[in-house]
């Protein structure tokens, strides 16, 4: 950092991580905000582990697509991190066709408040 320059402050400490600093410049305490980060972040996850598991197989998109029973767009599609319609039909599909399987968790979000 510059000499003279402040760090920013997250939380009450000095920082030099990017994310923290992005959250507490943007963010602040915006949950609308946070909930379309998280569903952007959930999307891209998706979209990066249908690729790795492709390329680990060392498959192209073309080859995946034809043991699913696609196309290698729709593929293409399922890769790209903009993407919002991945359906579990479709992951299950792929998973099978890696021999692989699908595993759903739901992780709490931090400061929601727990049912009793």
């Amino acid at each position: 950092m510059a000499k003279g320059k402040k760090q920013p402050v997250t939380r009450g400490r000095r920082t030099n991580d990017g994310v923290a600093i992005l959250k507490a410049r943007y963010l602040k305490n915006d949950p609308e905000m946070a909930r379309m980060i998280e569903a952007e972040r959930a999307n891209m996850e998706v979209a990066r582990k249908i690729c790795d598991l492709r390329e680990k197989a060392g498959l192209s998109q073309r080859a995946l697509a034809k043991l699913v029973g696609t196309t290698a767009s729709v593929i293409c599609r399922l890769e790209d991190a903009d993407y919002e319609g991945h359906s579990l039909a479709m992951l299950n599909r792929i998973a099978t066709a890696l021999d692989q399987r699908v595993e759903i968790r739901f992780v709490r979000l931090r400061g929601k408040a727990q049912l009793t």
